[in-house]
This record gives C-alpha cells, structure tokens and sequence, in this order.
C-alpha cells in the first residue's frame, strides 16, 4: 500500500513497516549542540526512516540515508613572530603534525555520529570537507540533493551573531534545500530563572 507522506516523499506500509525515500544531511561537529541535533534528528526524524536496507538495496529501492558532514577550515601555514620583528613560517613537518591532528579530530568527530546512527539502526555515510563551514555545507546540500538539511545551533544571541557570525544562520538564508535548525537544549540553571 503506498499513501502520500505530506509532500513528493513516497510512504509504503506494509507489516508493520514504514518506509520514506529521504536523503538527510546532518551537519556535525564537535560541539554539544552539533551532537544534540544529530540525536533529536534520530529521535524525531530518521526514526521514521527505514534505513536498514540491504547493502545493495539503493535509496531509490525504498530506503533512505543520512550523510553526516564535517567541515574542516581550510588549512593556513602559520608563521609564529620571533622577537620583536622577525617572523618565522611554520615547518613543514609542523604543518604535517597540525594537518593530521585536525584529520584525526574530524575521523573522531564523525565515528562518533557514525556510532550513534548504527546504534539506532540508520544507514549513515560520512563526508569530510574543507572550507567555509557556512558555504561548504549549502554546496554539498545542494550538490547531493537531499531533502532536508539538519543542524544544530549554538544558541548566540544577535550581537555575537552578527560579530561571529553563525553558520546555522547563514545556511537557513542560503541553502537551496529545507532546514532544520535545532535550538540547544535550555539548561537547568536557564530554566529556575524563568
């Protein structure tokens, strides 16, 4: 049996079963607030998602996918000041070391979100990019096609916004596909004084 699921996203029921053709991206980083979207999307959203298919079962067979993104800033050669005037470029064995590390803060980052969609049965694919975060995460959206992009907010009021600029801000203007920005959770102290 096939039912419309509220938009061009094909619903089947069958045993007990639903099943959406979706492709979601999720924007992680190592922030709390990129972690919390990620689970309130498992929550709330890809748990209507059947995503177990079969490894050669595709997204357009029936089930649908999440891509988890990372975005690293593009890599600047430091050059440290040495005294009062000389300035020293970074070595290249320096820059190797602090190329790496970032690799390996990304791979962290995103085993950790890959880990908790397979603990909640979603099939995840993982993509690192470097770049702009704001800009890099609306391209790959784009590029991909997917139908919804998820994101989590740091929670900066407007001054430090409009200073610091916020990539979940930016994205909701400029990506081409929907968004869904999740607020970080109101914490305790936050709520007594209300």
């Amino acid at each position: 049996m096939e039912a419309s699921g509220g938009g061009d996203m094909p619903v089947s029921v069958g045993a007990g079963e639903r099943r959406m053709k979706m492709k979601v991206m999720v924007a992680v980083d190592e922030s709390d607030c990129s972690f919390h979207a990620l689970k309130w999307a498992l929550d709330n959203v890809l748990n209507n998602m059947t995503t177990t298919a079969t490894p050669d079962e595709n997204i357009e067979d029936g089930g649908g996918m999440v891509f988890l993104v990372h975005v690293e800033p593009a890599f600047h050669p430091a050059v440290y000041p040495i005294g009062t005037s000389a300035l020293y470029p970074a070595s290249a064995s320096l820059e190797d070391l602090m190329r790496k590390a970032q690799r390996e803060k990304s791979t962290s980052t995103l085993s950790r979100a890959l880990q908790m969609c397979r603990d909640n049965q979603i099939k995840a694919e993982s993509i690192i990019l470097t770049g702009d975060a704001r800009e890099m995460i609306c391209q790959a959206a784009d590029q991909m096609h997917v139908d919804l992009l998820i994101m989590g907010s740091r929670g900066l009021g407007m001054l430090k916004r409009t200073f610091l600029g916020s990539v979940s801000d930016y994205c909701a203007h400029h990506a081409k596909t929907p968004i869904l920005i999740v607020k970080p959770p109101e914490d305790k102290e936050h709520k007594k004084k209300k």
